[in-house]
């Protein structure tokens, strides 16, 4: 079965605020057999308009990950984040 991944690109405006973020998605992530395989760190800007922060995080399958993002643990997270950043997030399925 292919594997889904959360390809994630963000702007945090309030970084204190934006750690409650992180542990409130901690349970979702959890639940859902995510495996972050980038998140923050250097980037090269190659065309059109960077964010500061890209995350890629791996799931079992595009249903755990669309499955994770729709989960009431999740929502929770995403309410949080959405006072204290902006995103953009896709879900892809693997080759």
């Amino acid at each position: 079965m292919p594997k889904g991944y959360w390809i994630a690109r963000v702007d945090v405006r309030d970084p204190e605020r934006y750690k409650d973020y992180v542990s409130t998605a901690k349970p979702a992530f959890e639940r859902f057999g995510a495996n972050f395989l980038a998140r923050g760190g250097q980037f090269a800007e190659l065309e059109g308009k960077a964010r500061a922060r890209n995350v890629v995080i791996e799931f079992p399958s595009l249903q755990a990950a669309v499955d994770c993002y729709n989960s009431p643990e999740y929502q929770a997270a995403a309410k949080i984040r959405q006072e204290c950043a902006d995103a953009e997030m896709v879900v892809v399925e693997s080759i």
